[in-house]
């Protein structure tokens, strides 16, 4: 199915990019998520006259997850769990809970822009994750697991 995309989406495409996907992924996904259109010969041209109000709109949000990007720099997120006598944790950190623990910080961040490349987080200290808030903002933060006091 050949669609025009209104976003700009990883390893597909930028904003007005008309691309060809499979049907079950442009039904079910983009144009349900409103990142993409049909590319018929009317929403593209539908797309031509909104093109500058979708790219001030992209730019904001670039700018807004920029400015939170900054905020994140050098930040410590600082996560108590039940640890074992050797440093190994009773379950695991996951990015729900280091987004939880972003947000309380003031940085809102959704589990889905926390990106653990080796998995949850299993053992006490300290670890570096990537906090991604927009496809081109990446940031390091680092997590400090310190085991529960009892």
């Amino acid at each position: 199915m050949q669609i025009i995309l209104l976003e700009k989406v990883g390893k597909l495409g930028n904003l007005g990019d008309v691309v060809k996907v499979k049907d079950g992924y442009a039904r079910n996904f983009l144009i349900p998520s409103k990142l993409a259109r049909r590319a018929t010969e009317s929403a593209i041209k539908e797309f031509e006259t909104r093109r500058a109000d979708l790219e001030t709109v992209a730019a904001a949000k670039l700018a807004t997850a920029q400015a939170l990007g900054e905020q994140m720099s050098g930040k410590t997120v600082r996560i108590a769990q039940k640890a074992g006598v050797d440093g190994r944790l009773f379950g695991s950190v996951t990015n729900a809970d280091i987004a939880e623990g972003l947000t309380k910080l003031g940085l809102p961040v959704a589990k889905a822009q926390v990106r653990l490349p080796n998995g949850p987080l299993k053992t006490v200290g300290d670890h570096v994750v990537s906090v991604s808030p927009h496809g081109d903002v990446v940031v390091d933060v680092t997590v400090q697991v310190v085991p529960l006091a009892d």
